[in-house]
Order: structure tokens, then C-alpha cells, then sequence
């Protein structure tokens, strides 16, 4: 019975386009698989804070491709180096898969020095936030007016408001600083990230003398994310002259911030 029905020529031709279609799914799983390399995914490498040339070459290491898109100003970052990439570091794509990247300019913007004089040591910070530009070191000299700006200076020279400047460039101030008015406090900065700690420094008529970060702290991007756990002078609270110096301590290990 099982011979006959198997010998019938219409069983024969729908054995026949069985075979024949799951031989058909066969091929075509395996030619995605091939083309396409279906299932198979890469993780994207970590490029940002390389030099652009050496990020493109380690892209391309790992079967990416990189490009270019953007640029971007980033005080003390490297000239040239990713600032940051799309898709992440440690995003899964496909082999071939475009990594677009934004790079620290090489030729920085220019802004313009504005005239800071007669400015409060406040308004003249702000002012140059606005400018992109960066409040460098206070040196207070005598005056009847505390925290008067009294002139600005770029690498040690003075600078004419007007004055083309690169962006992100740091203006030191020469401000006044009454005889009977010198006094200042070491404000609390333990717990603040870096930006923040060099602001309420600053805030208080004192300098940031050196940014020390750890061995946890391992490029630019970890840097601003890096949190002040030691500063010198040591007590907050304590007084000091106008001026004076301050050393931050940051890390971005927790075990430090809780001690």
C-alpha cells in the first residue's frame, strides 16, 4: 500500500517541489549568511582621545569604516584627537558598519578680547565665559577697590579689548585688593566635579594652583568627570589671603570619595 502511494506520479511531483523548495531555504539561509554575515556582529572600539588618523586605521583593524563628520573646541584636549564617535564604544554593528567622528579642531576659533576694566572680578568671569574664553590666574595688587579689575593679560602681556584670541584661551587679571578687605575662605569642594571645584575656587578671590588627577582618571573625557577628594590647603573653612593657592586632588574612584 505504502509502495503504491509512493509509485503515484502526483505523490512523486509534491515530493519532488518539497524537496526542492526546502533545498531553495537552504541556499538562501546560506548565501545571507554569507553576504550578509547574518548573526555575526562587531563591537566598535573605543576611538575617542586618538589622533584622528590612528582612530580611522584601528576602525578599520576591527572590519569598520570611520569618517570625519564634525569638529569641535576642547581646551587642553589634543589637536586633531576624536572627541567623540556614533556609534559608541562598545555598541554592536555590522561588519562594514560607518563610525562617524567628531575631532578636536586643529585650527582653533578665533573670539574677541573684550575690555574688562573696571569690571568686577565676577562680572569679568562671566564675561569671558560668554567669550568662550577662560579665567586664567587673579593677581591682586594694592587698591581702594577689592576685586576691581584693574587689567588683563594674555601669556603675560597685556591684551587690547578687540584683540583676535584663540577660543578657549585662558585671560589672567590683574585686580585690585584693599588693605582693610584681603581676606578670604578655602571653600568646601570636596565632592564637586572638576569644572565646578575650579569655578567655587575661583569664586572665592583664590587661584587653582595644580589639578592632580589619579591613575583612575585616564583621558580628557574622564577629566571632567573626575571629582575633587583631597584638596591643599587641606580645611575648608580655613582663612587665607586673596590670591592665594589651591591644589585639587580628583579622581573617579568611589573607594577614595568615601574615605
Amino acid at each position: 500500500m505504502a509502495n503504491g502511494i509512493l509509485n503515484n506520479w502526483i505523490v512523486k511531483n509534491l515530493l519532488r517541489a518539497l524537496a526542492l523548495v526546502i533545498g531553495l531555504a537552504l541556499v538562501i539561509t546560506v548565501a545571507l549568511n554569507f553576504f550578509t554575515e547574518h548573526g555575526q556582529e562587531i563591537g566598535v572600539p573605543d576611538l575617542t582621545d586618538l589622533p584622528s588618523e590612528e582612530a580611522i586605521s584601528i576602525a578599520e583593524e576591527n572590519g569598520l569604516r570611520a569618517e570625519i563628520i564634525d569638529s569641535v573646541y576642547v581646551r587642553r584636549m589634543a589637536k586633531g584627537a576624536v572627541f567623540s564617535q556614533n556609534p559608541k564604544a562598545g555598541a554592536k554593528v555590522k561588519k562594514n558598519r560607518m563610525v562617524r567622528l567628531t575631532i578636536n579642531t586643529v585650527i582653533p576659533k578665533k573670539v574677541t578680547m573684550p575690555n574688562l576694566i573696571g569690571y568686577s572680578m565676577r562680572q569679568a568671569k562671566a564675561e569671558l565665559t560668554s567669550r568662550g574664553l577662560a579665567l586664567g590666574t587673579l593677581i591682586y595688587v594694592d587698591d581702594m577697590a577689592t576685586n576691581n579689575v584693574l587689567k588683563q593679560l594674555y601669556h603675560n602681556s597685556e591684551i587690547k579689548p578687540g584683540t583676535p584670541v584663540e577660543s578657549g584661551s585662558s585671560i589672567d587679571l590683574v585686580v585690585g585688593l584693599n588693605s582693610e578687605d584681603r581676606t578670604t575662605y578655602i571653600p568646601n569642594v570636596v565632592g564637586m566635579k572638576c569644572g565646578r571645584a575650579v569655578d567655587a575656587v575661583h569664586d572665592n578671590s583664590l587661584n587653582v594652583k595644580r589639578l592632580v588627577f589619579d591613575d583612575s582618571v585616564k583621558d580628557y573625557a574622564d577629566s571632567i568627570n573626575a571629582v575633587v577628594y583631597r584638596l591643599s590647603p587641606e580645611s575648608a573653612g580655613t582663612a587665607v589671603d586673596m590670591g592665594a593657592d589651591v591644589t585639587l586632588y580628583l579622581t573617579l574612584s568611589d573607594e577614595k570619595l568615601l574615605k
